[in-house]
């Protein structure tokens, strides 16, 4: 007499777990990816901002110019991210409400794959009121 074993748990949904598990895995991980990436991102921008208004209070105070406000902020921006971050900086003189101030401009690129962007699409200002300028 010959027996047959009856396959426990055959039938059309045999193996569906292994696949589900992949698929939901793997979108687990471009979701986690994304929200590091976009943290990536608003970290990029918060040091730009941090670093901006630094060298505008550097460049504001008395005896000191534009240009050291522009170099202590690429200063900054190379010592927090990469060089090339730090390419575009500018920093200016302004009167706003008839109140002389340093205005330093940061534009770098807004990383999208880790910390690789197109060329100047994030642009931040930093402010300090000139101290030179004050009674």
């Amino acid at each position: 007499m010959t027996r047959r074993v009856r396959a426990v748990g055959g039938g059309p949904d045999a193996g569906a777990a292994v696949v589900d598990f992949v698929l939901i895995g793997g979108l687990i991980v471009v979701i986690a990816l994304g929200i590091v990436q976009l943290t990536l991102g608003l970290h990029v921008r918060n040091t730009l901002v941090d670093s901006a208004s630094a060298g505008a209070r550097y460049g504001a105070l008395d005896g000191r110019s534009t240009s050291d406000a522009a170099r202590r902020t690429r200063e900054l921006v190379a010592g927090s991210l990469a060089d090339g971050y730090a390419d575009e900086v500018t920093a200016r003189r302004v009167v706003v409400g008839g109140v002389e101030m340093v205005e330093v401009e940061v534009r770098a690129p807004l990383p999208v794959i880790g910390l690789i962007g197109p060329a100047g699409r994030l642009t931040v200002t930093g402010h300090a009121i000139a101290e030179d300028d004050l009674p």
